[in-house]
């Protein structure tokens, strides 16, 4: 199992000790650095930022937000960033949600799995460096009678293949997922219950392609605290799982909170959201339980993070995306550091 961070959003005034994380994460041989786009600092540039003061780490999009961009001009892009960086560009995808989608790029969100699967079916076309043809429900490429005509992407990639990633957490997006991507980009990964939230909707759509699962990318990220007050390191992540189970969506539409469900937390899942979108943060961060934190987080000493690493490749993880606690840098250098001890101590290094 290896190694990546979450690099998160910029933009917030920790850009230098963001650059400075990924630095450190590449001196210490993670294998990967991903960053985010929502409404504020788009992926692309800071990749790109990141890319050329770094030597060997892979720099991977956490997501590309599919309303976004036209897939021809993620296409562009992906090239673009895997020449600028050497080979070094891994490209996620992912739909967003309803309001980012509607209120900020003024795409409808509708069909979701149907609008992916045109989206990375262009997208493979291009990159590929194939004239690119395509007649579907959501986009038609050269648009009829008019001038345009199938072109070609001009430039090439270092690779043949840039590995394509998708953000799935639903069952019928994972099985897409396992059949069209290279790997998948989840959230709130427990170990306990991976087989019945992730793996066997993955496996289901890698034995549609025809494949299995050696060689597919299972990308958790797993938010990380040290230290030896367990049930402290948990309540710092009360808040994000909030906003995620509570928050993230409206009552009606809200993935998170149906994953939640599936892991066993109906009522707990319920009453989250009712507090959160009533109004009452602070009440719906208290009704997270303990152990839902527990199970989708890295807390504790070192032996106790590297126990649950263990866990965590046993389920099936092959990259295991840190996004560690703390609001200095060398808290945050720190926690990549022990990291590695961790993988080291559970023999996966």
């Amino acid at each position: 199992m290896k190694l990546g961070i979450n690099l998160g959003y910029w933009g917030a005034g920790m850009d230098a000790d963001n650059l400075a994380v990924a630095r450190e994460a590449d001196r210490l041989g993670y294998a990967v650095c991903w960053a985010a786009e929502a409404y504020g600092s788009d992926a692309p540039t800071v990749l790109s930022w990141v890319a050329a003061q770094t030597e060997r780490i892979d720099v991977g999009s956490a997501i590309l937000q599919i309303p976004a961009r036209t897939p021809t001009m993620t296409a562009m892009t992906a090239a673009t960033l895997d020449s600028l960086s050497g080979g070094r560009f891994r490209l996620g995808l992912g739909v967003s949600g309803p309001q980012v989608s509607e209120g900020w790029y003024g795409v409808k969100f509708d069909k979701p799995l149907a609008r992916t699967r045109e989206y990375v079916e262009i997208i493979r076309k291009a990159m590929a460096r194939e004239r690119v043809s395509h007649e579907g429900d959501h986009w038609t490429l050269p648009l009829p009678g008019g001038p345009g005509k199938p072109l070609k992407l001009t430039v090439h990639p270092v690779r043949e293949h840039i590995p394509l990633y998708i953000a799935a957490i639903g069952p019928k997006n994972l099985e897409q997922t396992g059949e069209i991507a290279d790997g998948a980009l989840v959230i709130f990964f427990a170990p306990e219950h991976a087989e019945e939230t992730t793996l066997g909707a993955l496996r289901a759509g890698r034995e549609k392609a025809g494949r299995t699962m050696e060689g597919f990318d299972i990308v958790p990220t797993v938010p990380m605290a040290v230290g030896e007050d367990v049930d402290a390191l948990a309540d710092l992540f009360r808040p994000y799982t909030a906003l995620y189970v509570g928050g993230m969506g409206s009552a009606k539409q809200n993935f998170y909170n149906k994953l939640a469900r599936r892991m066993g937390y109906e009522k707990e899942a319920a009453e989250i959201q009712e507090k959160y979108l009533s109004g009452d943060k602070a009440g719906a961060a208290a009704a997270v339980p303990r152990q839902l934190i527990d199970s989708t987080a890295l807390l504790g000493p070192v032996e106790r993070i590297a126990d649950r690493m263990q866990a965590y490749a046993d389920a099936g993880v092959t990259t295991l995306s840190l996004a560690p606690a703390g609001f200095t840098l060398d808290e945050r250098i720190a926690a990549l550091r022990t990291g590695v001890e961790a993988l080291e101590r559970a023999g996966l290094a």
